[in-house]
């Protein structure tokens, strides 16, 4: 509460396609947040809400402004002066809007956002609070974002809430001092304390079968994803006759069919295309990680969290992911799951290996990841938000003087 009243909070996005990003914040608003929430979307190339059409009707939705399309931080001097006067006018817009004069906080949910959220708030007394997804490093959000990221948007950030220890420590340089930065995990849908459901293996090997029958990664396909790693491992281990599976949750969002049809491409030539499943975007998470025996996450890059590991940890999966960035903050090796070096196939295929042969080792990994100290539900993560919003609006304010 603010004064008496609820806080209004301004949640903005550059999009509506359903990136982890968007996927966090619609959980967050469908949890039934403390404050009054109001969205306010760029364009979208396709028209409609997309990811955002799942929000509760109450909460007000709005789309104006310009497209901001995927991939423009990343492209060459033309593409970063297209972006940068597409994030101008998205900031004029923003900031004529009557959601923004209204808003108690104005929230960016992505670095895009963040982009023109920070120019609109230019000359505004109005507190700001950026969510940091990637980390501030050029690899993560491309050149000309992260000039944007340590030139405009962190230097007139209010609050910061990072999905990581990792992520956070490389914002802290350029953040003015005194600033609330708080890592909150992102909204993972996770069910926390629920009896996880046994997965083929546990069954199989329940009945003297130790040996693993599906292996999966849910991610968007990208190229840092890492499923081609992923798919090379498998075929290593799993090639020839077997009956292995692997499946691959998760659509080719913002410009990666391409990559998609490579990977099928790839799954053919190694001879294993027939056990390689392409399921697409997966409404019931829950329902698919219980037909997992092993989870993987195996990105190319430090990922800052890594979502589908705090799901495949609440869903009490055997894990393997790669040892640096968000995740490494979450697994213990040995303990709740393995770590591999990041990028290295030969190594997640000795996991592989060692948990399709190792059934006692698969299920001691699988019961101690639903025991991981730390995860949260939908409705915690929401109400650590509300409780740092507040934070930075009694902040901003400074002390009431009686």
């Amino acid at each position: 509460m603010t004064r008496g009243r609820t806080l209004r909070v301004l949640h903005l996005d550059h999009t509506t396609v359903g990136g982890g990003a968007e996927y966090a914040l619609l959980r967050m608003l469908q949890a039934g947040p403390g404050w009054s929430p109001y969205l306010l979307l760029a364009r979208s190339p396709v028209g409609g809400l997309g990811v955002y059409e799942g929000a509760r009707a109450r909460v007000p939705r709005r789309m104006s402004g310009v497209r901001q399309p995927a991939g423009a931080s990343s492209g060459g001097l033309t593409a970063a002066l297209t972006m940068g006067a597409r994030v101008v006018a998205q900031a004029v817009v923003t900031r004529c809007s009557r959601a923004f004069a209204s808003a108690d906080l104005v929230d960016a949910n992505t670095a895009r956002a963040a982009a023109y959220g920070a120019l609109a708030l230019r000359w505004s007394r109005k507190p700001f609070v950026v969510h940091l997804r990637d980390l501030v490093e050029p690899d993560a959000l491309g050149r000309s974002g992260h000039a944007l990221m340590v030139r405009v948007v962190l230097p007139r950030a209010d609050g910061v809430i990072a999905n990581s220890r990792a992520t956070l420590e490389s914002a802290r340089p350029h953040l003015r001092p005194g600033v609330p930065a708080e890592v909150i995990p992102s909204a993972s849908g996770l069910r926390v304390g629920a009896a996880p459901a046994a997965g083929t293996g546990a069954a199989a090997a329940a009945e003297g079968d130790a040996r693993v029958r599906t292996v999966g990664m849910l991610a968007r396909i990208d190229p840092w994803k890492g499923q081609h790693l992923l798919l090379a491992a498998f075929a290593r281990v799993f090639g020839g006759d077997g009956d292995v599976r692997l499946q691959f949750a998760g659509d080719a969002p913002f410009g990666h069919e391409e990559h998609l049809d490579e990977l099928r491409r790839t799954a053919e030539t190694l001879g294993v295309a027939g056990r390689v499943d392409f399921l697409g975007h997966v409404d019931d998470v829950d329902a698919l990680l219980a037909g997992w025996d092993v989870a993987v996450q195996a990105s190319t890059r430090a990922e800052p969290l890594g979502q589908n590991v705090l799901q495949y940890l609440a869903a009490g999966r055997a894990v393997i992911a790669a040892d640096e960035g968000g995740p490494a903050e979450w697994i213990s090796d040995g303990v709740n799951g393995l770590l591999v070096p990041p990028r290295d196939v030969n190594a997640l295929a000795s996991a592989l290996a060692r948990l399709d042969t190792d059934a006692a080792l698969r299920t001691r990994l699988a019961a101690s990841a639903a025991e991981t100290p730390g995860l949260l539900d939908d409705a915690a993560v929401t109400r650590a938000h509300e409780a740092f919003y507040e934070r930075v609006v009694a902040r901003h304010r400074g002390p009431v003087v009686e």
